[in-house]
């Protein structure tokens, strides 16, 4: 986080708005504390996703997008594991 130039408590709440935005595309009902970890954990894995394709996804703009797609990814991985 810290490279992409959003500090802890910009984190916090872009992770909460990405993991927002994936919970209404993806159709799942989890909690606020859940978005938040989503869209934090979720720009972690797609960094490291897009980082493999040579894609670098960096500021306020970036983090959130890398938190909607990596959160779209886990939700779908739950999905998965559950059944």
């Amino acid at each position: 986080m810290e490279q992409a130039g959003v500090g802890w408590i910009a984190a916090i709440i872009i992770g909460g708005i990405a993991g927002w935005l994936a919970e209404q595309f993806m159709k799942s009902n989890m909690g606020v504390f859940m978005n938040i970890i989503l869209g934090i954990v979720g720009a972690i894995v797609a960094n490291a996703i897009l980082s493999v394709f040579g894609i670098a996804l960096g500021g306020w703009l970036g983090y959130l997008i890398a938190g909607f797609i990596g959160a779209c990814i886990l939700i779908a991985l739950g999905r998965l594991i559950r059944r």
